[in-house]
């Protein structure tokens, strides 16, 4: 009998054994007495059960092969009869996760429980089988007589249970005594299931246990000799075999399976009102949907406010799936968001429906409107009514009586009003663009007339017999944008007065407007079409008459960071690089500041404002630019504290309460999953834990992982980059290995972040564990926290400066590292990084030998005109920087391997570009290869298998291209 698991998962049905064994009968989903031994269900054990979940059966069948795979055929075929899948299991009263009899298993499987877990519950439940049929085949007493003097058995694991000692945590105390945890105390047989649970999983950590206590050691030595006398084939090779493939990266591992899947932290929501938060969860187990659960910040207290069943409309069977919620500031009413659709980037588009928390009432907002087409539905300041943009128009609903008002009516197909066009929302983040007035009077909203602006068409191939043509408009580097313009109009419908915001509205952006907080003006802020200056000015929402207050220039762009400013009674703040840094400003509406953050150090996010305390909350990272910690200012700028505990490494984010009392604190790094907590500021205390990762950290410990490890370049001319190289060689060894650099390298990204990086980080892992050196640099134009002559060194010369570094980088690491061969260099990246990919072994061909470009931009020229011309001015102003820094332009020098990547429905980085690369290649004569995702979008990522497939596709080239070990018909470039 094996203790009660809390964390721990268990188990199987379905199972494929080798040919020539039968194996044994997988029996599912049965809970009644024909499954346990006669008088098991009474007396003195006492055992129940209850049906497995059909949901768990795929997810399972392929740990049930994984796990039952490491033993013979012959040795199954003979000891092993049955094995019970059970979603609940209760053995002398008490639930457990797993239990055998002479020949079968029982294990239990519910949706919470790991994979790993299963796998070991499997292997201890078998290990008690096979314990128990060759006992004569072990030494008891060798065994006992590795435990230190003195201990002693409880007797079994139901004495254990009853003595309260059933963790299965370890204690350095406990293996110097023998014991690989306090449960192993509990019999001889427990002691040995114990070790075998760990040893057929190929537990790294419990390897290394073993060195360092040698009783631990001794009984490991005494486990392989009994197995091996059970099959010769079980010998120490064996599992030394299994150690090692336990810690080998596959891409079904990693792309496939749920292995390595992380906890998600559900939709969440602080309150306005108090020192508590809502989250989205799970309901008791079985039932659909999702409740709303309120958390009591500072006691824990939970309170199911909202049960799932309540999201269940009038004549439904199912609750709302709720993707979204927002309270009224009364929170006595509730919006819901579900249907939602993807609106290029996110899914911004669906139905709302509107719930009374007092009388329980669910009904769905828009009227008659066709399904899904509603977006960013918001409550008035009183919470009676609500708007909402359906087709390019914005409407106000009554809640009192459900009437629907419109306040535009535009049907031409070229206005845009309270949502916004591609190119604003991909490059300034406008996708929400109307704001309700403080007293609920007004709508403040944008209007786009994209008349004047070139459509772009993607072709559908798939769908379909015929094309499906998707047109829409995007204006390319130097073409003409949207006029764009802000309107203010009656909440209950009316004329709409105009601001009276100076120059052409197609030759400047307006990036952000917001009401005053009394009401009586909006703040906006203009940038010109080069946004090398933002105009802030202040507009009277009667007349439209606006004045300006204060201007920000730059010899090179100014940041969009100021989309919404917080507010300090008749301040607000402001994020300036106007110093040659990026601080925080108090700003008065007559344009006056006040610097609140130090100079000489980058602000990377502003957090939180504790206008009562006096404290502004901050990210920054004055000495690392790979990591991110939370900081405080005083408001009168005099003091700086850090808040993140000192030790902590690693990339910090923050969600603060209005009140910045508390915060939803995540926790990663390069090598550790993100975990989350709630803290208490500005102590940082740790409250409660939300998210602890705890089954994928035991699964990253447990395996042999690549060594992964900071670094940094000197590149000359006063030039440091930060980077970071994964490796798996032997340190003692003068083998030579290929060097992969993984590339970003434009103002849009970094890639030196200390931070977790999920499938992508296990990816290079796999690839380092195969014999690759992965690393990566950040050149200068990198969005670091390095000062802004750092960031906008590359202006007017991106593809260009950022090259030139990346291959300066690159012959410095060939020249610090003798285990790197120059033979073998290659580079990939996505989107920015795969042109970065391109410029490298366009330009550097005697440098770069292998390279893979996903979704690249081969030629500025074709990109969208607030990206390109933010970094490289008006094409018809650099002409020369536009050509020199394009792709394109450079692609007969190709020498080495190139491998390009794209979806053909990529709406954000067009597949066009591709098609004339090709072109230019092949009239070039130059070789290739070119993969495009049929219909896939600048992600690659939807459809059945797309990651996985993209992934092999990725590695198969690197293993023929970028050999590990060279041969002279593997690859004709390294032909002498």
């Amino acid at each position: 009998m094996k203790a009660p698991l809390t964390a721990i998962a268990l188990i199987l049905f379905f199972c494929q054994l080798p040919a020539q064994s039968q194996g044994p009968e997988i029996i599912l989903n049965q809970a009644s007495a024909d499954i346990f031994p006669q008088g098991w269900r009474s007396g003195r054990v006492n055992a129940s059960a209850q049906p497995l979940l059909d949901t768990e059966v795929e997810r399972l069948r392929g740990i049930v092969k994984r796990a039952l795979g490491k033993y013979p055929p012959a040795l199954l075929e003979t000891t092993l009869k049955k094995v019970h899948g059970l979603g609940h299991l209760e053995y002398h009263g008490v639930a457990t996760g797993g239990t055998r009899s002479a020949s079968a298993i029982y294990v239990v499987c519910k949706p919470h429980y790991s994979d790993a877990a299963v796998e070991r519950i499997i292997h201890a439940e078998y290990s008690s089988v096979l314990f128990q049929k060759f006992a004569q085949n072990f030494d008891a007493g060798a065994w006992q007589r590795q435990n230190a003097e003195g201990s002693t058995y409880l007797g079994s694991g139901v004495a254990a249970v009853k003595a309260g000692k059933v963790s299965g945590q370890a204690t350095p105390e406990l293996q110097e005594q023998g014991f690989i945890s306090e449960y192993a105390k509990a019999s001889i047989e427990e002691d040995f299931n114990s070790h075998v649970a760990r040893i057929f999983m190929g537990d790294e950590t419990y390897w290394q246990t073993l060195e360092k206590h040698p009783r631990l050691k001794a009984k490991t030595g005494l486990l392989i000799a009994f197995y091996q006398k059970l099959d010769p084939s079980m010998n120490p090779a064996k599992f030394d075999a299994i150690r090692k493939e336990a810690s080998k990266l596959t891409l079904d591992r990693i792309f496939t399976d749920k292995e390595f899947e992380e906890e998600k932290m559900e939709t969440f929501q602080w309150s306005k009102l108090g020192a508590h938060y809502f989250i989205l969860e799970k309901p008791a187990e079985g039932k659909e949907g999702k409740d709303l659960v309120r958390h009591d910040a500072a006691t824990g207290a939970r309170t199911v406010i909202i049960p799932a069943r309540e999201f269940t409309p009038d004549g439904e069977k199912k609750p709302l799936t709720v993707s979204d919620f927002a309270f009224s500031m009364d929170e006595q009413r509730l919006l819901i968001f579900t249907d939602t659709k993807k609106v290029w980037r996110k899914n911004t588009r669906g139905d709302y429906w509107l719930l009374d928390l007092a009388t329980k009432k669910l009904a769905k907002l828009g009227g008659d409107a066709a399904p899904s087409t509603l977006m960013f539905a918001k409550f008035s300041p009183d919470g009676s009514r609500v708007a909402f943009v359906q087709k390019n128009n914005l409407y106000m609903q009554n809640l009192a009586d459900m009437k629907i008002t419109a306040l535009t009516a535009d049907d031409s197909g070229n206005l845009i009003n309270g949502t916004s066009d591609w190119v604003n929302e991909e490059e300034l983040g406008l996708r929400d663009c109307f704001r309700w007035s403080p007293d609920g009077t007004r709508i403040l909203f944008w209007q786009f007339d994209t008349s004047e602006v070139k459509r772009f068409t993607l072709v559908n191939q798939t769908d379909g017999s015929y094309p499906r043509l998707t047109t829409f408009p995007y204006p390319k580097a130097g073409e003409k944008n949207s006029a764009t313009r802000l309107g203010v109009v009656p909440a209950s419908g009316g004329a709409v007065t105009w601001l009276k915001v100076p120059g052409d509205p197609r030759e400047h952006y307006l990036p952000s407007a917001e009401w005053t907080p009394d009401g009586g003006s909006i703040l906006v802020q203009q940038f010109n079409r080069l946004q090398n200056t933002l105009l802030v000015m202040l507009a009277d929402p009667a007349s439209g008459e606006v004045a300006p207050l204060f201007t920000e220039t730059d010899q090179a762009w100014v940041e969009n960071r100021n989309s919404e400013p917080r507010w300090l009674g008749g301040e607000f703040l402001w994020l300036s690089e106007r110093s040659g840094w990026r601080r925080v400003l108090r700003v008065d509406l007559t344009g006056q500041t006040l610097p609140v953050t130090p100079d000489g150090q980058d602000v990377i996010e502003v957090t939180a404002l504790d206008a009562k305390g006096g404290w502004l909350y901050y990210l920054a990272s004055p000495d690392n630019a790979t990591q991110r910690y939370l900081y405080r200012a005083s408001l009168d700028g005099m003091e700086e504290q850090r808040i993140t505990p000192a030790g902590q490494t690693g990339t910090h984010s923050y969600s603060c309460s209005e009140d910045a009392a508390w915060a939803v604190h995540t926790r990663s790094s390069m090598t550790s999953p993100p975990v989350v907590d709630l803290v208490s500021l500005p102590k940082h205390e740790t409250v409660r834990k939300l998210k602890t990762q705890s089954a994928l950290k035991e699964k990253l410990a447990s395996m042999r992982l690549p060594k992964t490890e900071f670094l940094r370049v000197d590149i000359g001319d006063g030039i440091t980059l930060d980077g970071w190289m994964m490796s798996a060689a032997d340190p003692g060894s003068k083998s030579k290995h290929p060097l992969l650099m993984h590339v970003y390298g434009e103002p849009a990204g970094q890639t030196v972040r200390d931070s977790w990086g999920g499938q992508k980080t296990l990816w290079h892992w796999m690839l380092a564990q195969q014999g690759y050196i992965v690393a990566s640099v950040d050149t200068r134009g990198t969005p670091a926290p390095r000062g802004r002559d750092w960031r906008k060194s590359v202006y007017r010369q991106l593809g260009i400066i950022n090259a030139r570094e990346e291959a300066a980088a690159v012959r410095m690491l060939l020249q610090r590292h003798d285990f790197l061969d120059p033979k073998r260099v290659g580079i990939w990246g996505w989107s920015g990084g795969g042109s970065s990919s391109l410029d490298a072994i366009f330009r550097y061909p005697e440098l770069y030998h292998t390279a893979i470009a996903v979704a690249p931009v081969p030629d500025r020229r074709l990109y969208d005109t607030i990206y390109e011309e933010r970094y490289m001015g008006l094409p018809q102003d650099n002409e020369e920087g536009y050509k020199d820094g394009s792709p394109i332009t450079h692609a007969a020098n190709l020498q080495g391997n190139l491998l390009i990547v794209h979806g053909t429905g990529d709406d954000n980085v067009h597949y066009q570009g591709v098609e004339k690369l090709m072109d230019a290649l092949i009239a070039n004569n130059k070789s290739f290869t070119v993969m495009p995702y049929p219909n896939r979008d600048h992600s690659i990522n939807t459809g059945k298998g797309t990651t996985r497939h993209l992934h092999e596709l990725m590695t198969r080239f690197l293993n023929q291209h970028l050999p590990v070990k060279t041969s002279a018909t593997t690859d004709p470039y390294f032909k002498p």
